[in-house]
């Protein structure tokens, strides 16, 4: 059968749009277990100081730093620090050393800061140091300087996600205080940091803190508000990272008892916990919400028939999987799939690239981090760490 011209170049058009509203198909990845000599316990971030090193610094929950080793097959590594003396934690299971940043110029300064816990009473700790003045691989807990301390009421929901922006500020992740569904109701008070993302500036002090407040912070000035706060409204933000092209914040959210959600977040913005739970009313719902607030709706969220706990997440670089260039990759800590996720012009596609098998069924993803060559390295809660490969 012979058609018109017109209706073939009708058909082309609609067959091209078709082809355009669907993503190529990923491949799926395998993992490949490196690092399988050292004795790594309760991962939760890694991170590369800006001193031209290379060097790999393996942050584990229960109170040590280590450096890793160069040769990835070897057994030798070296403890930058050691907090295991103080009382990091009561439940292992969210509490500890959870979060380390390089200031930018550590090449100079040799300041980093660190996230932890402690007890008696709870609270988080954001810390200052500096590495020792004769040897580079070891911290010198004697120069720790305290810039922020964070009343906890219960063990979990802690975050700890902190990392430097392209601006020079100081983002930190603080979670919604515990228990279950808000029942301080912290993340929707701005009197307090918890259920908050926070930006500060460490180069400068502001009055009588030990840290300086940036000028375009959103609450600045603002009677009833902390002026730290960047963003509001989330629960337990768990893996915020940066853009490396539009240099857009990213942080996964942890949900309640329905929906796991990807935000990206913006100055000033709400993101609606503990009212909503991603786009949904969330059973902690009690109160009506603040007037005039409208809340930020995340650009993806799945429910409990895909995971149960959200771990974000960064934009790939490497070249180990270049089909994955540009995608933002993140997993569940409960399910142990992955996905990578596209997000441009206001649409979203999203496609699971790793199914977690039986002979896997420790693999539970607690960071997505890269290495000195900007390959994806990701963090189990089991104590390995893996490569991803076609």
């Amino acid at each position: 059968m012979k058609f018109p011209n017109a209706f073939l170049i009708v058909l082309a058009i609609l067959t091209l749009s078709l082809c355009s509203s669907f993503s190529a198909p990923l491949p799926q990845i395998k993992l490949t277990p490196t690092f399988t000599k050292q004795d790594i316990k309760l991962p939760v971030a890694l991170a590369i100081p800006p001193d031209d090193s290379a060097r790999l610094f393996l942050v584990q929950q229960f109170g040590k730093i280590t450096i890793l080793p160069r040769n990835r097959s070897s057994a030798d590594s070296s403890t930058f620090l050691d907090l295991t003396d103080r009382p990091l934690i009561e439940k292992q299971f969210e509490e500890g050393l959870l979060g380390l940043a390089f200031h930018p110029d550590y090449a100079e300064n040799r300041k980093f800061y660190i996230y932890y816990t402690l007890q008696d009473p709870k609270q988080s700790i954001l810390s200052e140091m500096q590495c020792s003045a004769d040897d580079p691989s070891k911290a010198d807990p004697s120069t720790e300087r305290i810039l922020l301390r964070v009343p906890q009421p219960f063990w979990n929901h802690n975050s700890g996600n902190i990392t430097f922006g392209p601006d020079g500020y100081l983002y930190i992740a603080i979670g919604d205080g515990g228990s279950a569904n808000d029942p301080q109701r912290f993340s929707q008070n701005t009197f307090v940091h918890n259920g908050k993302i926070l930006r500060i500036d460490v180069n400068t002090r502001s009055g009588n803190r030990p840290y300086g407040l940036p000028a375009d912070n959103p609450f600045l000035n603002k009677p009833g508000y902390h002026p730290e706060i960047f963003a509001l409204g989330l629960r337990n933000p768990w893996g915020i990272s940066f853009h490396p092209k539009t240099q857009e914040l990213w942080a996964a959210d942890v949900g309640q008892s329905a929906y796991e959600e990807i935000n990206i977040i913006t100055k000033g913005g709400n993101y609606g916990w503990s009212h909503d739970e991603a786009t949904h009313p969330a059973k902690a719902h009690r109160d009506p919400p603040p007037k005039k607030t409208p809340f930020i709706d995340p650009i993806h969220e799945y429910d409990r028939r895909s995971g149960t706990s959200i771990t974000g997440g960064l934009h790939y670089r490497g070249k180990a999987v270049p089909a994955l260039q540009g995608q933002y990759i993140y997993g569940d800590w409960g399910f142990g799939n992955l996905w990578a996720l596209h997000h441009k012009d206001g649409k979203t596609t999203n496609q699971k690239i790793f199914t977690r098998p039986s002979s896997q069924n420790k693999f539970r993803p607690t960071a997505f981090v890269e290495d000195e060559k900007g390959e994806l390295l990701i963090l189990s809660h089991g104590g390995q760490i893996f490569t991803i490969s076609e």
